[in-house]
């Protein structure tokens, strides 16, 4: 019998933007290999337990027929000898969700559904990873991946995964969303193998979304001044983006140029240099600089990866295109 990938996992549908996806996490290397199937014509699948990988396409092809998410599952379940050890869920294009927990599923095993989305787990802790799951995603602001990363941190604080954890996947369709509007790929991030793989999707995700994902632009936007500016010239700095000459001296927090308007043109021009070599094509010097000045007290971590952090919270107050 090959390996069970126990997991716990959430399918999805946004009718606002036609966005259908899949997020899991599992103590299973590769999860996103196995587990989630997205279709913007169709809607999403997720198979696990002993998982039947040819749930994902047949199911999509259902649904793309007009059969709704319980009569997908019933087809296949019903044409299965090893149903009973089967686990799935999926949601139609009506965002209506169906599941199926097989009795021989290890305990804890089962699924939940709400309005638009399925949530479902097997060698779970408790009962409560769902419960939590289905709360986080209904109680969420924010687009879809941001409601279906809510989720697997919830179920993974609630108990989660009963041996552990390995691996995570953001996987989520849209019509014409994927690169250069020629797929709908519009998210596809994985962690394959990681100590705390749903922290570590989320960070990805958000590079991802920096990079990859356009916004609407700003009505107006902020200058960074003050102690901001002078700690983002300073991160410039020290990735070698800005001249030292041209860096706050000291500590960029209690310097004397944090006092003032520390961000001129030496500034923006390493701030265009940084924008480049990190392919954030899609937004304009002014809209990076605005994000910036708007996220940088919430953003986490050092360096590098707090300036794009505090990208990432900037532009989040912006409506994804």
């Amino acid at each position: 019998m090959p390996p069970r990938p126990s997991t716990f996992s959430i399918a999805a549908r946004d009718p606002e933007t036609d966005a259908v996806g899949v997020a899991v996490q599992s103590k299973f290397v590769s999860v996103g290999a196995v587990v989630p199937f997205v279709s913007a014509d169709a809607g999403a699948v997720a198979t696990q337990s002993f998982a039947n990988v040819a749930y994902g396409p047949d199911g999509l092809d259902r649904l793309r027929e007009g059969r709704d998410a319980e009569a997908v599952v019933d087809a296949l379940t019903s044409a299965d000898d090893e149903a009973p050890s089967r686990q799935v869920g999926v949601v139609g294009l009506d965002g209506e969700p169906a599941a199926f927990t097989g009795d021989e599923c290890h305990d804890y095993a089962g699924d939940l559904q709400g309005d638009g989305y399925t949530v479902q787990g097997n060698i779970l802790e408790n009962a409560e990873t769902l419960t939590a799951m289905a709360d986080a995603f209904e109680e969420t602001d924010g687009g879809l991946p941001e409601r279906l990363i809510a989720a697997l941190h919830a179920g993974n604080e609630a108990g989660g995964d009963k041996r552990g954890e390995q691996s995570a996947v953001l996987y989520v369709a849209k019509p014409e969303g994927g690169y250069d509007g020629r797929n709908d790929r519009w998210i596809d991030v994985r962690v394959d193998d990681h100590d705390g793989p749903i922290d570590e999707l989320e960070r990805v995700f958000k590079l991802y979304d920096v990079t990859l994902l356009e916004r609407e632009a700003p009505d107006e936007t902020r200058e960074l001044t003050g102690e901001a500016a002078a700690a983002v010239a300073a991160t410039l700095a020290d990735l070698g983006f800005l001249d030292e000459s041209d860096a706050p001296e000291g500590d960029a927090a209690g310097s004397e140029a944090a006092e003032g308007d520390a961000f001129g043109e030496p500034h923006r021009e390493a701030l265009e240099t940084f924008r480049g070599m990190n392919n954030f094509e899609n937004h304009p010097v002014p809209v990076l600089e605005d994000a910036i000045a708007r996220g940088w007290d919430d953003a986490e971590g050092e360096g590098e990866d707090r300036l794009v952090d505090a990208v990432w919270h900037g532009l989040s107050r912006l409506d994804r295109v």
